[in-house]
């Protein structure tokens, strides 16, 4: 399997030298055969070749089996023109990556802020508020006078089908429960429609029980009670806040692992930004892009057929979970463990299974 490492800005380059010693240790074990290809992307890329995700980089994306994005300085990047490229948006619109699947769970040893949980947020990808993904040309928001922003939506029935079975399938797989999150009441044409397609969707899986509910009523359940959920769909916007909230919830946002999916592509990618301000110190948590290769991993399997991957992304996971448990981790988890110890530890823990 040839994976495109991409390191990416601030603790970037820390989180995935620790992610890399887990998959070395996953390939040796499960004889994945594991090729990591590392390219510089972000401000690495920008002060090397004048733009922070070069033109042909791309295609090496695309010849390879998946990619591993580190967080980027995404607020920096302004101006295309100047080379000033957002490189998670420019993959996620470039290979078509419509589905944003954010598992959140809690971990014996490091209890949830209320109590145990296990869901996942499949948050649509492409189009939403995101005003730099919804135009096929230029972009969403618009400066109409000096006092006057107009900001654009797109919702097509295409993505909306696409979310609605992508999340479908996944809630089969699991306890057969999905969660429609939409603000219809309001936005009655454009959330309207993707609460209808959900729902339509949901009746070619027969055992799926199906509930909606409003997005800031979500935003109270899922504080009260997060138990009480399985698989949650919903639009770009919305699905980005709650899939935060989830994280958190359930010990810290450094724990939320998120894979990027498309129809040919996936790309793994912590769910949370570059943290500048601790960069270089050794103390960031490597758990969110460790976890995400791990269903980067179990994406690789199901698609080729090739159980062992399945098996290793199986494996990571509860090796996360049992240096979590024993406080083998970051202290922003209740560890003592530096990045690259920390990432040592879960490999460890895979080699002595």
């Amino acid at each position: 399997m040839q994976l495109v490492v991409l390191p990416g800005d601030g603790i970037g380059p820390e989180i995935t030298t620790a992610t890399s010693l887990v998959l070395r240790a996953a390939s040796e074990r499960f004889q994945l055969n594991l090729r990591l290809e590392e390219h510089a992307v972000g401000h690495a890329s920008l002060k090397q070749f004048g733009t922070t995700v070069r033109p042909e980089l791309l295609d090496i994306v695309r010849a390879a089996d998946g990619l591993i994005l580190g967080p980027t300085a995404t607020f920096d990047f302004k101006d295309e023109a100047r080379g000033e490229i957002n490189p998670s948006r420019h993959f996620r619109k470039s290979l078509d990556l419509y589905a944003n699947v954010r598992p959140a769970r809690t971990y014996a040893g490091r209890p949830g802020r209320l109590g145990e949980f296990d869901l996942v947020v499949v948050r649509e990808n492409t189009e939403g508020f995101y005003a730099d993904r919804n135009m096929e040309q230029g972009n969403g928001e618009m400066l109409v006078t000096p006092d006057v922003v107009i900001s654009l939506r797109r919702i097509t029935r295409l993505c909306c089908e696409r979310i609605a079975h992508a999340a479908c399938r996944l809630a089969m797989k699991r306890r057969r429960h999905l969660t429609i999150v939409h603000k219809a009441n309001v936005l009655k044409i454009g959330d309207g429609m993707f609460l209808d397609i959900c729902r339509e969707a949901a009746k070619a899986y027969p055992g799926l029980e199906v509930d909606d509910i409003l997005v800031d009523a979500m935003m109270a359940h899922v504080v009260r009670s997060p138990d009480r959920f399985d698989v949650i769909v919903a639009t770009n916007m919305f699905g980005d806040i709650l899939s935060d909230l989830t994280a958190e919830l359930s010990g810290s946002l450094g724990l939320g692992g998120s894979l990027n999916v498309g129809d040919r592509y996936a790309m793994a990618q912590a769910a949370h930004g570059s943290a500048p301000d601790i960069a270089g110190q050794d103390i960031a948590n490597p758990v969110s892009l460790i976890l995400s290769t791990a269903l980067l991993l179990g994406w690789y399997g199901e698609k080729s057929g090739a159980a062992r991957y399945e098996e290793a992304a199986r494996a990571i996971e509860a090796a996360v979970a049992k240096a979590i448990g024993e406080g083998r981790a970051t202290r922003d988890v209740g560890g003592r463990l530096g990045t690259i110890a920390a990432g040592a530890a879960i490999a460890e823990m895979l080699q002595g299974e």
